[in-house]
């Protein structure tokens, strides 16, 4: 179970990028707290490379602000922060473990200590010696992510860590970043057009369209606040006698109607109605009620009524 703290890790405030005329990253303000995995979530193109390379100080802002545990000076920030931006890149011809010598070189940053950590922790142990070339893509992937952790930051932050990945490669790098945060103590910020994989990860999530958050809380946060839907259940030939019941019923609405089966069961979203309200009008309407059962929301659900797009 993730164990968060109140203590802020990475906080932007009205963070704004903008290339000529087009506004990649509109006044986004987002907090992640200390040991959170957060699920920086949106669809392709959404912004979120965008605003992560701000972030990071990789790309000027036009406006905003960014605190990495209190801390508002660029360089500073740099020594709690370990990242992976988009698909790693590596000289194919050195081994990992060379390879991350180099970043270390370049950084300024690690040690050897640091390098056998991070290799252990992205079970490349044994595997550091031979060229990359000769890696699979997760492994690569795994690598790049043991290159972000040499010099044990605070706050990890991920680009589309599975991108590419076959669905073994991506259970094994799913697996890798609960560990990690189950170990390290970590936080973690991942940013995935991959809904599945943030709902099986991460504790908190932020939803990002068109370069502005729309949405952010926990899991169950979210979800809840999406309202009760319920699904209804008559026997035939009664559905249309439940839908005049339900017209003008103030509170409650019925679901597009791909969601009605051929049995007569409605999805009814509500908004204002509670359940044994409901059940309560329909019966002193006379409308024989099978089955009044409440729907679980998915994260899923959630993201397609406030984005109107589909995830891949």
């Amino acid at each position: 179970m993730v164990q968060t703290s109140s203590v802020e890790a990475l906080v932007t405030s009205g963070l704004t990028r903008r290339f000529g005329g087009r506004t990649a990253v509109n006044g986004l303000s987002l907090r992640v707290l200390e040991g959170d995995i957060y699920g920086f979530l949106g669809p392709n193109g959404a912004g979120k490379t965008t605003a992560i390379r701000c972030m990071l100080g990789l790309i000027g802002r036009d406006a905003g602000t960014v605190s990495i545990f209190g801390e508002s000076d660029p360089v500073k920030q740099r020594s709690f922060v370990g990242a992976m931006v988009e698909t790693p890149a590596f000289h194919p011809w050195m081994t990992g473990r060379q390879n991350l010598e180099r970043a270390v070189a370049f950084a300024g940053r690690g040690t050897k200590d640091d390098i056998d950590r991070a290799l252990q922790l992205v079970g490349l142990w044994g595997r550091d010696a031979e060229p990359v070339r000769t890696y699979s893509l997760g492994m690569r992937q795994r690598l790049g992510i043991g290159r972000a952790l040499v010099g044990q930051p605070k706050l990890l932050i991920l680009d589309e860590p599975t991108n590419g990945l076959d669905p073994r490669g991506m259970r094994e790098v799913r697996d890798l970043l609960g560990q990690l945060a189950k170990d390290t103590q970590l936080t973690i910020l991942i940013s995935s057009h991959l809904l599945s994989e943030i709902e099986l990860l991460c504790n908190r999530v932020g939803i990002i369209e068109k370069g502005c958050m729309i949405a952010e809380g926990t899991v169950a946060e979210l979800v809840a606040g999406k309202g009760s839907v319920v699904e209804v259940d008559v026997s035939s030939p009664e559905p249309d006698r439940l839908r005049a019941s339900l017209a003008g019923l103030a509170g409650v609405g019925v679901l597009p109607a791909k969601d009605e089966d051929e049995h007569g069961a409605l999805r009814l979203a509500l908004d204002g109605l509670t359940v044994p309200e409901l059940n309560r009008h329909l019966v002193q309407d006379g409308v024989p009620v099978s089955a009044l059962v409440p729907v679980q929301h998915s994260l899923e659900e959630l993201f397609l009524s406030l984005t109107n797009k589909e995830l891949t």
